[in-house]
């Protein structure tokens, strides 16, 4: 460390021997060459001009710090400094000048001024050729002996530094012939922020060719010398002519509108669109911008809903929170928003092994061993005597049930299963949360829940029958549910499976191009699910106001256009036919006639009237006669029976096109 201390010291003071010649050029122009009298002064005057000059330029630099700042990351607060440290030299100078008798021995206004500019402007000029070799020096400037020369001379650069460092660099450098051609769409502070970054990395994958932006005064000029064109009816032509391969939305805080209108301005070029944006883990502007693919909730083409607050925040903290089915999709980000909110103790529960031990790696990656007090319980639901060990284990305060089958293909297929876990799994932990005297317990539901026309969907509605029943008789435990859509990116959504396939060349495949599906992210999911349980004062059914319902078959479109391919002729949209239980449409609630609006504006409650307990048991026990046959259609015909909602897929999507969704997708 003192070593390499003294090396730093030596370079400030080097630094400070680079500017000493340059200040006895700049004298002997003024006092020598071009004196302000007919004789020239004499050697000893010119050597007392020269140390008091120097003695103000130097005192002034490093009084202001000048010299303490590092070249190569110098900005514009570092020209400003050495400005106003030459000022006031030249102010210091000047008066020293008046103090001086008069005669050959004084130095002119005029003459003191053209000193203290010419030594700043030879100042400025060394910097930014310092600069400027550092960060374009792996265009080969170094390999050249006389600029090697030339730049040691003026900078104090070492040569041979330099060379080892552009050596290294070309190594990992991409041939520009191998780069990709990048439009960047915005020509603010944003863009050329990007523009800079990509023209001093030679290990890019890109070449900036263009800045697109529609702001006329911009157009026609340069910004690091790259052309800015105009954003008009010609851009697509512009932007072939330049061959350019892929565009990069460079906008701060663009709202779903504004990227919904540039991707639909730019998905007709047939390149892929990019975003110089924040990366998916970070939600503030203190972070780094990084250059990214769409994100996949961004295909929804509308701002993400927040519903966490302060009160939210405070309800969970303090509380023991059990979270069922913890390591999927759902459970694993509830798991996440709590670590957030310093719980007194999280229990993370599923039958799911591997999942389970990531999101365990995870959060002591994230919070360290000891800072968040949590537990990976490995059970499945249907467990009843495992399942009570962890409530006499733990006493959860709050239970947050997200465990379930929701794979509705494998669940027509998987009858049994699909009632056993879900509908008796669910009765267990409403069971328990009773017995323990859980506060509040919230149970994670779906839109497919409302008529449904499948096995998931009807083991759901069962299961929100016997939530809104346990609210009717218990006060001392209070007992909700939330209702949300599709959600984006989960475990076996249509998004992934749409992106392998598009990997692979496609096609890609929907079962019906008339499909529509309501939409949400993780995020706004999670969110609604935990605000739902801190609003929750007994019995209530939660809803999402999720807009419009979107198309399947224009997110399969949107998700081939951002790849840079164009649907139909780059890759194909295969229609395969609906699955076994799958409906055209979904809805959200039963009847909008008993909507409730609740403190926050995007989230609604139905108070679904109870059934008593005796019809609860009644069809409990009807399942269970018919999962002990193990016969998939007894259990079928059984849970049609039990849930009176429930009606074939077939029957519901003959008059899908007639529906109130459909409508609203259609305008």
């Amino acid at each position: 460390m003192p070593e390499k201390h003294s090396t730093l010291k030596y370079r400030r003071h080097t630094a400070v021997l680079y500017d000493v010649p340059m200040l006895v050029l700049s004298v002997f122009i003024f006092l020598y060459l071009a004196p302000s009298v007919e004789v020239r002064p004499r050697l000893m005057i010119i050597a007392l001009q020269f140390v008091i000059c120097a003695v103000c330029v130097f005192s002034a630099r490093i009084a202001t710090g000048v010299y303490k700042q590092i070249l190569r990351y110098g900005g514009s607060r570092m020209y400003i400094r050495l400005i106003l440290a030459d000022v006031c030299a030249g102010i210091v100078y000047y008066v020293i000048q008046l103090l001086l008798p008069e005669g050959p021995i004084r130095v002119t206004f005029i003459r003191a001024v053209c000193i203290i500019t010419f030594n700043l402007l030879e100042a400025v000029s060394s910097r930014l050729l310092y600069q400027y070799v550092f960060e374009y020096g792996s265009r080969s400037i170094w390999t050249l002996p006389g600029i090697r020369k030339v730049v040691h001379f003026m900078t104090g650069y070492y040569s041979d530094e330099a060379t080892e460092l552009v050596l290294e660099k070309k190594k990992k450098e991409i041939p520009p012939s191998e780069r990709k051609k990048l439009a960047v769409v915005g020509a603010g502070r944003i863009g050329a922020m990007l523009v800079k970054e990509l023209l001093t990395n030679q290990n890019t994958a890109y070449t900036p060719v263009c800045f697109v932006d529609n702001d006329m005064r911009k157009a026609e000029r340069e910004i690091y010398g790259i052309p800015v064109i105009a954003e008009d009816d010609t851009i697509q032509e512009k932007l072939k002519a330049m061959q350019v391969e892929e565009i990069v939305f460079a906008l701060p805080r663009m709202h779903a509108e504004q990227k919904n209108e540039l991707y639909e301005r730019y998905r007709k070029t047939g390149c892929k669109i990019l975003i110089y944006d924040y990366p998916l883990s970070q939600t503030s502007e203190f972070g780094k911008r990084t250059l990214r693919e769409f994100r996949v909730e961004e295909l929804l083409f509308r701002d993400a809903k927040e519903f966490m607050n302060d009160d939210v925040r405070a309800f969970y903290a303090g509380k023991t929170i059990l979270v069922t089915g913890g390591g999927g999709s759902i459970g694993s980000e509830l798991c996440r928003q709590i670590a957030k909110m310093s719980p007194k103790m999280l229990v993370v529960l599923d039958v799911y092994e591997n999942s389970a031990y990531d999101l365990q790696q995870e959060l002591i990656m994230t919070y360290g061993r000891g800072m968040l007090p949590f537990e990976v319980e490995i059970c499945s639901v249907t467990d009843r005597r495992k399942l009570e060990n962890i409530f006499r284990t733990y006493h959860p305060d709050v239970v947050l049930h997200a465990a379930a089958h929701k794979h509705v293909p494998l669940m027509e297929h998987n009858v049994v299963e699909a009632v056993e876990n879900n509908i008796f799994g669910t009765h267990n932990v409403i069971d328990l949360a009773i017995q323990y005297q859980v506060s509040k317990f919230l149970m994670v539901s779906t839109d497919k829940a409302v008529n449904p026309t499948n096995v998931m969907g009807a083991t759901k509605r069962m299961c929100e029958m016997m939530v809104m029943e346990a609210a009717s008789r218990h006060t001392d435990t209070k007992f909700c549910a939330t209702r949300f859509g599709n959600v984006l990116a989960s475990n076996g959504s249509v998004v992934p499976l749409f992106k392998k396939q598009i990997a692979n060349g496609g096609p890609v495949t929907v079962t019906d191009k008339r499909i529509i599906r309501y939409f949400m992210t993780i995020p706004e999911a999670t969110q609604l699910v935990l605000t739902c349980g801190a609003l929750s004062e007994n019995g209530e059914l939660f809803a999402l106001d999720m807009g419009k319902p979107m198309s399947i078959l224009t997110m399969a479109e949107n998700m081939i256009r951002l790849s840079g391919l164009e649907p139909y002729r780059d890759i194909d949209i295969v229609e395969i036919g609906l699955r076994p239980g799958e409906k055209l449409y979904e809805e959200l609630l039963i009847d909008f006639d008993k909507l409730e609006k609740t403190q926050n504006d995007m989230i609604f409650v139905e108070h679904d009237m109870p059934l008593t307990a005796a019809q609860i048991e009644e069809k409990l026990s009807s399942l269970h006669i018919a999962c002990d046959t193990l016969n998939a259609q007894t259990v079928y015909h059984t849970l049609q029976a039990t849930v009176p909602t429930f009606h074939p897929a077939e029957e519901v999507n003959r008059d899908a096109l007639e529906s109130r969704e459909f409508q609203m997708a259609r305008e």
